[in-house]
């Protein structure tokens, strides 16, 4: 099993990419025209990006995480402008290594938590090299 590495992008956004903005709920069953809910155009790059200057996109490789539903090829919208707190899934580099975990605070003590059970909890101590990179806002993948 591979614990995790990665390609690191920065978001272009320079030519937006409007896509149509449906008003309409989506319902699985008897299929409806969506062209009469049109209501607007939606730049991906201002739903998904906050803060462009702090902002990198970062393909995940490995499983450690399938329980968090970030799958082997996910691209990883991350904010290096965000403050990472209890449970927030961060991008890291942990003993020099980049991961994908969250983080979890227990008893005082800090922890780098996987999201699949066959990979154990990593403890960040004070001999731990250990460094945020920022906090993981959205995730995008293929459907299958």
């Amino acid at each position: 099993m591979k614990q995790f590495s990665a390609e690191i992008f920065t978001p272009e956004a320079a030519n937006k990419i409007e896509l149509p903005l449906l008003l309409s709920e989506v319902i699985a069953g008897f299929p409806s025209p969506a062209d009469d809910y049109i209501d607007k155009k939606m730049d991906l790059n201002e739903h998904l990006i906050s803060n462009k200057a702090a902002t990198f996109l970062i393909r995940a490789y490995g499983d450690s995480m399938i329980d968090a539903n970030i799958k082997e090829g996910d691209i990883l919208v991350v904010d290096r402008s965000m403050d990472a707190h209890n449970n927030s899934i961060i991008i890291a580099i942990f003993n020099g290594e980049l991961t994908v975990k969250r983080i979890k605070q227990r008893a005082g003590r800090l922890f780098l938590l996987p999201e699949n059970p066959e990979y154990p909890l990593l403890e960040i101590t004070e001999e731990t090299s250990f460094e945020v990179w920022g906090v993981v806002t959205y995730i995008i993948h293929k459907a299958v």
